[in-house]
């Protein structure tokens, strides 16, 4: 397959200069801008004028900004139902830290001559990497659209040829740094064109930006981390300061169950060498709107999660297991300092009433619904309408929308004990990776070896592989064996699922396929310094998703 590589490289530049002009700030109406330079950027390419039925918009069902995938697909002359297909994201996370340089943010040259008369503002590598003149500035220019524009830049070289064996498509996608809607999206469209077309997808390339831990090698990743957001919230039971004991604070028993659970590694998968990363806490409040001496009725927050191998439903047991013993916890303290409290004062030792109580959101639910007998489907899809409304128009976030309901479904039960309910807020990311692939695919086996034998006579350097993308990425919705499980698991567990959020489980297991991360070498993503290596970008990347292409789907020789 002939690729004019030697002018690629300006191509790509060009092409990448005028995608990171585009302001797609994740989570905005924003997002919408890049459908019309993707437009633009194809309706003039001979081979989609000719074929208009092999690119487009594809909407995303339900989505609030109203946002689509944009794909587009080169057919080969032979064995056109064996694809490959290639993503990258397009949206960009805020400028917050670029303080004075807002303004040059997406201009990578304009960009680095500020950040040279600033140079206060980067630390000693950044501020060497800028001097080299080796790499590209700009936000979104590593996360991911240099990916993004090798990618289309390859699909243009592949629309000229006449020889082309398989299919190659591009998807791109809006929301990655969100909540995944695009890639959700993306799942229902490869599922109707492998209806539409009998496709049989033989490989997945993401392009995301990789992090080296040595200068001398890049870095495959053959799947990504799953992602789980478990909350828990704290009912306790009101009282004065100065009545202490006459109630629970809720704040108290969060706080150990956050102790219990932050950087946690018995809540970190590991698979051979690798990692994942322990839990934080990304969100934590009480119920308190304003000051008074009354101690917060509830409490409640959520932690991130990152898994290798465990699903929803172990990691979820852990959590049980840590709130019902922080709630014992926290009772035992308190009745030791009531003892004390009463030996003080001269009183007969008592303990204290509270008792360990910790549900599920479905035992809520259910709890609520015995309650409440034939109205409660009725109070419940209001709530939710309302609740849906407000987040639609950004009053709530998805995190605000969550607990509303959990506070909802407590005000309809009469039981007004203390007590504990855990769940799982949205986004969920599947782990994923070509583990069980490589068991019965030997192309897949060898890929990252024929990949290595490319780059060492190319370029005098190899990759390491990994199995597992650690920065969370879309490619946890290429692969699922079973659908049905997970999708029952997640339900039971998620109260904004269905409506507010799903997952396409059916469509994802439909497109199953092997994957593989394949970006150029990038640093400090997501701040002022994000930047990108020019040569990964322009030459070897480039070369690399082309090998890697040919040898999937067999390409002869020239």
């Amino acid at each position: 397959m002939k690729v004019d590589f030697e002018n690629l490289s300006s191509k790509i530049k060009a092409l990448l200069y005028d995608y990171m002009k585009i302001q797609t700030f994740t989570g905005t109406a924003n997002e919408r801008l890049v459908e019309d330079f993707f437009v633009k950027h194809f309706e003039n390419i001979p081979y989609f004028k000719e074929h208009p039925d092999y690119w487009g918009l594809y909407k995303i069902e339900g989505d609030v900004f109203d946002r689509s995938v944009c794909w587009a697909m080169v057919k080969g002359s032979e064995n056109p139902e064996n694809a490959v297909v290639l993503i990258h994201h397009y949206d960009v996370v805020g400028i917050e830290d670029f303080k004075t340089l807002k303004d040059y943010a997406f201009s990578p040259d304009l960009l680095a001559e500020e950040l040279l008369k600033n140079q206060e503002m980067l630390n000693q590598e950044a501020r060497e990497d800028l001097l080299s003149g080796d790499y590209i500035f700009g936000k979104g220019g590593c996360d991911m659209k240099a990916g993004g524009s090798i990618q289309y830049s390859l699909l243009e070289e592949y629309s000229k040829t006449l020889d082309l064996t398989g299919t190659v498509i591009v998807i791109s996608v809006p929301d990655e740094e969100n909540l995944s809607a695009g890639m959700r999206g993306a799942a229902v469209l490869l599922s109707e064109l492998k209806k539409a077309h009998g496709f049989n997808y033989k490989l997945m390339i993401n392009s995301e930006p990789h992090q080296r831990k040595n200068p001398e090698k890049g870095i495959y990743s053959l799947g990504s981390v799953g992602k789980l957001l478990p909350f828990v919230y704290v009912r306790g039971y009101m009282s004065h300061a100065g009545k202490a004991f006459e109630g629970l604070n809720p704040d108290n028993i969060m706080a150990e169950v956050i102790r219990r659970t932050e950087l946690n590694m018995d809540l970190s998968d590991a698979f051979g060498n690798e990692c994942s990363p322990p839990p934080t806490w990304l969100n934590v409040k009480d119920s308190k709107a304003l000051y008074d001496v009354s101690m917060p009725l509830s409490a409640f927050g959520c932690l991130s999660v990152l898994t290798l191998t465990s699903t929803p439903s172990e990691i979820l047991e852990k959590i049980k297991t840590i709130c019902e013993e922080s709630f014992a916890k926290i009772i035992k303290e308190m009745n030791a300092s009531y003892l004390e409290f009463r030996r003080r004062r001269g009183e007969k030792e008592e303990s204290l009433p509270w008792e360990v109580c910790v549900n599920t959101f479905s035992d809520l639910m259910k709890e609520a619904e015995d309650s409440c007998g034939n109205s409660f489907d009725e109070l419940y899809q209001s709530k939710f309408n309302e609740v849906k409304e407000k987040f639609h128009i950004g009053e709530y976030s998805i995190i605000d929308s969550n607990f509303k309901l959990v506070e909802f479904l407590l005000e309809l039960v009469e039981d007004t004990r203390p007590r504990i309910i855990y769940g799982l807020v949205p986004p969920y990311y599947p782990c994923t990776s070509n583990i069980e692939y490589e068991k019965n695919d030997e192309k897949i086996k060898n890929l990252t070896d024929v990949l290595n034998e490319f780059t060492f006579k190319e370029f005098n350097q190899i990759y390491d592989r990994e199995y597992f993308f650690t920065g969370i990425s879309d490619l946890s919705y290429v692969s699922m064996s079973d659908p049905e499980t997970v999708r029952h698991s997640i339900e039971r567990s998620m109260p904004l699922f269905g409506e507010l959020y799903d997952i396409p489980f059916e469509e994802i297991h439909d497109i199953s396929m092997p994957m593989i991360n394949i970006g150029p070498w990038g640093k400090d993503f997501h701040k002022l310094t994000e930047r990108v290596l020019k040569e990964d970008t322009l030459v070897r990347t480039p070369r690399i998703l082309n090998h890697a292409i040919e040898f999937i789907l067999d390409q002869p020789k020239k």
